[in-house]
Parts: C-alpha cells; structure tokens; sequence
C-alpha cells in the first residue's frame, strides 16, 4: 500500500506548479538571502551558491566571509561583509557581530559551509543558531560543525537541513532517535523514518539515497528521482532550496520540491 504522506515527483510532473508560478516578478519583492560560510582555503560553495541564487532570482544577497579571504574575492560578488578571521582561516568568535547584523537584515540565511573544522567557528556558528529566529538552511560541512548543537537544532522551528545519507545517520544517532538508517536499507524505509522524524521534531530535511532526492517536512515527504549529486555536494541545490523557500516560508515542503526542477 501507498504511503499516503509520501508524494512522488518526476521531471514531466511537477508536484506543486503553483510554486513556480507565483515567483515575485520584481526584484525588489524578491527578497533578502544571507550567505554565511568560507575559510582561507576555500569559498567556492559560497561563490556557487551566490550565483544560483541570483539566477533563481532572489532580491537582494549579502555574504559573510572572513576577512582573510578579502583579496581573493571576484568582483562579481558584490555585497560582501567580512567578520574576524582566527588563527585557522575560519570565522572567529567576534565575528558574531557581522552575523547577527546579517541575520537581522535578512528574510532568510544560507550555512553554505566550506567553514573549516575549528571549534572556535563551531561555537561562533552555535551562538548564531541560538540568536536567529528566521528560515535558516544549512547544509554540507557546515553540518559537521554544529553536530554539538544537533539537539537544539532538530528542535528548532524553520530550519532545513541538506545533507548526506552519512549525516543524517550521525544525526540520528547524536539525537538518541530510535532507528537506525543502514545504506542497505529500502528507499520506503528510509522515507518512514523521515516522515516520522519530521513529526517528532519541526525541522525539515533534504536527503539523496538510491538516486532519489528526498525532502521531508511536518511528516509529509516528496521524492524527486536525482542523477546529479554534485550539484547537491556544492551547494547549488541547498541555495535553490533557500530562495524558493524565502519566497513560500509556510509552504516548506512545496517550495523545496519546486526547487529541484
């Protein structure tokens, strides 16, 4: 028998078309995405995800990044605030400042990731997730770096996670959830779990297994067949993910969905 709560999405058939449909027409109703991310080794999650989501057609876009990597930015990247840089090339603690600045301008805010694996850039980035109350994405390493806050972060209300099979396993487990995820496991199996995770917990998910994209929120779960997990391990599909999602923030499973078509 058919799951009831799990909606399937193929390329021809678009689940939620109203979604595209309804995109604001002008810019300047479009609005405001915070991208946080970036060490001294590294931003092109944060370059990749400025330009999708510029492309996707959000109003405005403002980027932290520490200010170690002040020379290395491309012109094309134009509103870009930086925060203090620590020893590692990673956001340092006073750089919480800049990011409730940018959490306080903005309508929604992009974990991006490529954020080191610094302890001090963990608690700075915890102490953010504390502070700001609005729809918030986080996805690929910046997962890792607040697995210490899991327990505040599956418990709090507005917030996507883009993730690995492997790191919603860790999540699972670092939250004491009662079922374990194998890879070997069925993909309907896999859509139980999150169907009930998402009824356990507010948060919302996005997963690939067994070439399938799956997004669960409030318990319900769509599927998307998906063949190009590089889009998703750069960042590009949680950036797409956040835009539609600012633009439709009561409607997180259906803007999410949208999104990958």
């Amino acid at each position: 028998m058919e799951h009831q709560y799990w909606h399937k999405q193929t390329v021809g058939e678009p689940l939620y078309p109203d979604i595209e449909w309804s995109k604001p027409e002008r810019r300047s109703q479009s609005g405001r995405l915070g991208i946080i991310g970036g060490n001294k080794l590294g931003f092109s999650g944060v370059a990749e995800a400025y330009g999708v989501s510029s492309q996707a057609g959000v109003g405005e876009i403002r980027v932290l990044l520490p200010d170690g990597l002040k020379k290395s930015i491309p012109s094309i990247m134009t509103d870009v605030v930086y925060g203090a840089t620590n020893p590692s090339g990673s956001l340092a603690k006073d750089s919480i400042t800049e990011m409730k600045a940018l959490g306080g301008w903005a309508t929604a805010v992009l974990m991006i990731g490529d954020a080191g694996r610094n302890s001090e850039t963990a608690i700075v980035y915890e102490d953010f997730l504390r502070d700001y109350s609005g729809p918030l994405t986080i996805t690929r390493d910046a997962v890792d770096l607040i697995k210490n806050a899991s327990s505040s972060v599956v418990e709090r209300p507005d917030t996507l996670l883009v993730v690995s099979f492997a790191q919603l396993q860790k999540l699972f487990q670092l939250v004491y959830y009662p079922k374990v995820l194998t890879f070997s496991m069925q993909l309907s199996s896999l859509v139980e779990a999150i169907h009930k995770f998402t009824i356990t917990y507010p948060i919302s998910i996005t997963v690939l297994f067994k070439d399938q994209l799956l997004v669960a929120s409030g318990g319900e779960v769509s599927s998307t067949p998906w063949n190009n997990p590089m889009a998703i391990w750069r960042g590009n599909t949680a950036a797409k993910a956040a835009v539609y999602w600012l633009w439709n923030p009561q409607k997180t499973i259906e803007s999410v969905t949208a999104s990958l078509l």
